[in-house]
């Protein structure tokens, strides 16, 4: 186990030396971190900076957001606001359960949003939110997409007036995503989520490689000062054990040109610049078996026809040459 937790310490490490040598660095913010052993959460004191909803359960080596069962939910939110400019949250996390593939549910989000302990349809939280989503979807509702396998990670930027369109798993407000196969891993498994220079970006470790991987990357990102981190999670006809382990939030500094500083006006309504949403060129439906059974047979008439046309116009022409000559 000391291995193990000093092999961990080690990648970040190494991961806050790159990002150093890039002329950023890092301070662990503890008012919004979530660390073991859990110390008062979810206390009424202040010995907490965390609160928490639903059918979460605090234990000594994990905070539980639904256990493997039907119809819970269950959130933990940070008290703290929020007034960092750039900053970065390391989320060390486990889903495991008994449900085999494509028959587990739902997934879990992290936030950053303007109204904290919410409940409500999206993955345990409330729907036409203010603020960023990152959403871990274990279970594909959509049935005739093809283009995504499932857990499938997305991320979501809303003024308030975007609703999470839970049939289609998001895809119609989706900004970007990637496939992450995250259940039931013998591993620890970590997602990074940076916002530096109005610039978002995922990374994922799961493979239990010690390696960062890319899965989103997007210029533009506007959003305001003062909102809340939080992780919520729910399971519905399927299910899924949905573990939080720690919770490290990092203040970025890194140096600006002045005319990067002079662009950084107070941003006071969450956006994206240039906005285009990943299923922009996804509006068709895909054509089902007996839609493309009907359009190859009647085209196949319809060459038919062609050519029987063909045949009798050319014997037609054939007789009026023979006369031609007689």
């Amino acid at each position: 186990m000391a291995l193990h937790w000093a092999l961990c310490s080690l990648l970040v490490a190494l991961l806050s030396r790159a990002r150093a040598d890039a002329g950023t660095e890092e301070y662990l913010k503890r008012e919004h971190s979530l660390m073991k052993p859990y110390q008062g959460v979810g206390a009424t004191g202040s010995n907490t900076h965390w609160d928490l909803q639903g059918n979460t359960m605090v234990t000594s080596h994990f905070i539980r957001l639904t256990p493997d069962l039907q119809s819970k939910q269950g959130a933990i939110w940070n008290r703290v606001a929020c007034l960092m400019q750039d900053w970065e949250v390391q989320v060390h996390f486990k889903i495991h359960g008994q449900g085999k593939k494509n028959l587990n549910g739902d997934g879990f989000a992290i936030w950053y949003t303007k109204d904290r302990m919410q409940p409500g349809a999206v993955f345990g939280s409330k729907d036409l939110f203010s603020g960023l989503g990152i959403f871990m979807d274990t279970y594909p509702n959509e049935e005739k997409q093809q283009e995504r396998i499932f857990p499938y990670i997305s991320a979501m930027v809303n003024n308030g007036s975007l609703s999470y369109d839970h049939s289609r798993d998001g895809r119609p407000t989706t900004i970007g995503g990637c496939t992450a196969l995250v259940r039931n891993l013998n591993h620890d498994t970590f997602v990074v989520i940076r916002y530096l220079k109005r610039r978002l970006t995922v990374m994922i470790n799961i493979e239990g490689k010690n390696e960062w991987k890319d899965c989103i990357d997007i210029p533009g990102v506007k959003l305001p000062l003062g909102y809340y981190f939080g992780i919520s999670s729910a399971t519905g006809d399927l299910t899924d054990n949905h573990d939080v382990i720690s919770v490290k939030v990092y203040q970025l500094t890194v140096q600006r040109t002045a005319e990067e500083t002079e662009l950084d006006d107070v941003v006071l309504v969450p956006s994206v610049d240039n906005l285009k949403f990943q299923d922009d060129d996804l509006d068709y439906e895909p054509m089902s078996g007996l839609t493309l059974f009907f359009i190859v047979f009647f085209s196949l008439v319809g060459l038919m026809v062609l050519a029987v046309i063909g045949i009798i116009v050319f014997q037609k022409w054939q007789e009026q040459s023979r006369k031609r000559f007689y």
